[in-house]
């Protein structure tokens, strides 16, 4: 169980079918041209690069908006979100984009509790574009933190991304920086917050989910960050 424990920790279990195919497939073609065995060992290298699931050193503090994704800011508007998640309220959004290198596991941004899960079947456009975070397929988390505030974080398929994985029940009580999904093969992320959020990033800057604070709630300048970390 410990062994098991610690490859989850290293590659994560959808990655698994594909690395098996890719070593079986390295053994087989090896016996028949080197060439082709090596081909097949370089897929299997590139499957466990592409499923890594990392440690991360989550800040820690109440006000706190960490990454839910690894990737580069694309987007930070203002904006009425999805019908789904049924916010009133005009949010401010945070778009990060995913490509095939990134590391592809999501992580919670806020702690609090699940309120609900909102799947909406779409298109795959590419992700990079705007109008993917309403045209695509995507599943919608909204979490509630201690102080009753809701946010939302969005997994969106794209061009080649075509599989979402959310590992969440409603009512589950979830922690900033904890792994909770992935989505295969280049992808998007975005967050949607209290208006009112103070953003801690700018568009094309890199971020690193479970790491990289994405925003603070309420109106405190952006110079004034104070938090713990948590392994």
């Amino acid at each position: 169980m410990k062994s098991y424990d610690k490859l989850s920790n290293m590659v994560h279990r959808e990655g698994y079918i594909f690395i098996a195919i890719a070593v079986a497939a390295t053994f087989v073609f090896s016996s028949l041209n080197t060439n082709l065995g090596w081909i097949c060992f370089i897929a299997t290298i590139l499957c466990v690069y592409f499923f890594r699931n990392p440690q991360r050193v989550t800040p820690v503090g109440d006000d706190l908006i960490i990454s839910a994704a690894d990737g580069i800011v694309v987007g930070i508007d203002k904006v009425q979100p999805p019908a789904e998640l049924k916010f009133e309220n005009e949010m401010l959004k945070v778009s990060v984009f995913l490509n095939v290198l990134n590391v592809h596991v999501n992580r919670i941004p806020v702690t609090g509790k699940v309120l609900g899960l909102y799947y909406n079947p779409g298109k795959f456009i590419n992700a990079s574009l705007d109008k993917a975070s309403v045209d695509n397929e995507r599943q919608a988390v909204v979490i509630e933190n201690k102080k009753g505030e809701k946010i939302a974080v969005v997994q969106i398929a794209g061009l080649i991304a075509r599989r979402i994985v959310c590992d969440l029940e409603e009512e589950m009580e979830v922690k900033s920086g904890q792994r909770y999904g992935i989505i295969r093969f280049g992808s998007r992320v975005d967050l949607y917050l209290p208006a009112d959020t103070v953003p801690q990033v700018a568009v094309g800057q890199t971020v690193v989910g479970g790491e990289t604070i994405i925003g603070k709630l309420g109106t405190q300048p952006k110079n004034t960050l104070e938090f713990e970390v948590r392994n």
